[in-house]
């Protein structure tokens, strides 16, 4: 028997190929086409949110030709991911209007054809082949514009039988292939994955490039190579063009994607749909006489310094904060958070993950705490598929909102804290420009609290921030809290 060479595993790749209805899209109320390009946005946006840390990654690509309309690639650390992932898109309004044309599904995957001394002695492999090799198990999908997709298998027939070949033939041919690979460094990057037991070919490969002549010219080449001209099978070719989730507007309209940086839109990105999804201009640059608000904010932070009141920056700057309301029944909303959260605490930039209950009327919240603005907007996609999730904490349609985080009060005052809460409450009532603030509280620890704060404006929030009524209650703070309010996230 022919010896095998031997493989490594890394993260697992679903390719999901989406055919639009277009007679359903055109012919569906303007309201339901809103609702769904804000859910695929939202989708997508979570997902490629992972661009920056180290459990995986996604994009979604337009794809040309009459096969499929849309490509969602997705790579991640285990297949019950992607099954995850591949479900909760079914349960978005966008969905209805797709049909799945194809999918792949794979893993990435390197041999020894590669490094044989990478499996039989690998403390003899040098570092930068070492590195090399890792990366090819933990793909990143570069920023490059074009994508071509395809499933190839070698040939098991009489005379041209590939694994009929002895492991130094096989690696002689291989290293040929590599060479002509070799050729377009800078201008292709690919990802090979296998699919053996996962698909119908043997292996997935994706091209990555800016130049799709250069997609081309490599698969070309590499037909003339012995490894594919005789031992090579090729399935159907997919090619697209990426853009950013913020862009499924642009998309269904039949405009420009990913849109024109020149264009008055509102859809300018210098990267793939990494916002910060925060209201205003991209980058939170109103003028408002002639300051910024990214000047202001920094104004106001240094104000609160003063009051010994940290303020981080969006989202924080040493945590970073994801909060959903809940009507779920609470037991319900405890129970899936307690392990979604045992889920979070595998990954080192988890802080935690908390239930907090209204004191008052009104609907529970889920706040989760993260070392990372990437883990964040990573959680963000599993915290939104808890049951009964209405929408996000300090955030209004067109307003402004704030969130207040670690109120932990002294447990002898904590009546005094709930009190407290309920005059200023009634004090901020009759501020021109305030609209709702909610005290919520840890259903684990009573003395814990936080606290959303929603205006018509980010001027009329700072203005309270700014106003004696709001140091005064600070200052009244000191006696009563065990820390003092470490983080205010300005959203």
């Amino acid at each position: 028997m022919v010896d095998a060479p031997e493989t490594a595993e890394g993260w697992f790749a679903l390719h999901d190929f989406r055919t639009v209805d277009w007679d359903a899209w055109r012919d569906a109320p303007e309201r339901d086409r809103e609702t769904a390009i804000e859910d695929a946005a939202a989708f997508q946006k979570h997902r490629e949110a992972l661009a920056q840390s180290d459990a995986g990654d996604s994009a979604v690509f337009s794809v040309t030709g009459s096969k499929a309309d849309l490509l969602f690639i997705h790579f991640r650390e285990s297949l019950d991911e992607l099954d995850r992932i591949q479900r909760s898109f079914e349960q978005t309004e966008f969905a209805a209007y797709t049909e799945r044309a194809h999918s792949y599904v794979s893993v990435s995957e390197v041999s020894g054809y590669v490094s044989d001394e990478y499996f039989t002695n690998p403390e003899s492999v040098d570092e930068g082949l070492k590195s090399y090799i890792e990366g090819k198990l933990t793909p990143e999908i570069p920023d490059d514009t074009y994508v071509s997709f395809y499933p190839m298998s070698k040939r098991r027939q009489p005379g041209q039988n590939w694994y009929d070949l002895d492991f130094e033939e096989r690696a002689d041919l291989m290293a040929g292939h590599g060479d002509v690979g070799r050729e377009y460094a800078g201008k292709i990057k690919q990802v090979i994955a296998s699919s053996v037991g996962l698909d119908d070919w043997e292996w997935g490969v994706t091209l990555f490039g800016d130049d799709p002549t250069d997609i081309k010219d490599i698969v070309y080449e590499m037909r003339f190579d012995e490894a594919s001209s005789k031992y090579g099978e090729f399935g159907d070719f997919y090619v697209g063009r990426r853009f950013p989730a913020a862009d499924f507007d642009a998309f269904l309209a039949g405009d420009a994607v990913p849109t024109p940086e020149d264009e008055d839109t509102g859809h300018a990105h210098s990267e793939h749909g990494h916002g910060d999804g925060h209201h205003g201009d991209e980058g939170g640059h109103h003028d408002h006489g002639g300051e910024s608000v990214e000047d202001d904010e920094e104004s106001l932070r240094e104000e609160l310094a003063d009051l010994d009141v940290y303020a981080g920056k969006p989202h924080g700057e040493d945590v970073y904060a994801v909060g959903l309301y809940s009507d779920a029944d609470l037991d319900e909303l405890e129970s899936a958070v307690a392990d979604l959260a045992e889920s979070f605490d595998h990954y080192d930039t988890h802080v935690e993950t908390t239930v907090y209950e209204p004191t008052g009327e009104g609907s529970a919240a889920v706040v989760s705490l993260w070392d990372t603005q990437s883990a964040a907007d990573t959680a963000a996609g599993f915290l939104n598929d808890l049951p009964g999730i209405t929408s996000k904490v300090a955030e209004s349609d067109d307003g402004w909102g704030t969130m207040g985080m670690f109120y932990t009060v002294k447990p002898e005052h904590r009546d005094d804290f709930v009190e407290k809460f309920d005059a200023v409450g009634d004090a901020l009532a009759n501020i021109d420009g305030h609209r709702q603030t909610r005290l919520l509280q840890d259903t684990d620890d009573e003395n814990a609290f936080f606290i959303d704060s929603r205006w018509d404006s980010q001027e009329a929030a700072t203005g309270f921030f700014r106003s004696d009524a709001f140091r005064d209650t600070v200052q009244w703070g000191r006696d009563v809290l065990a820390d003092r309010p470490r983080h205010v996230f300005l959203a």
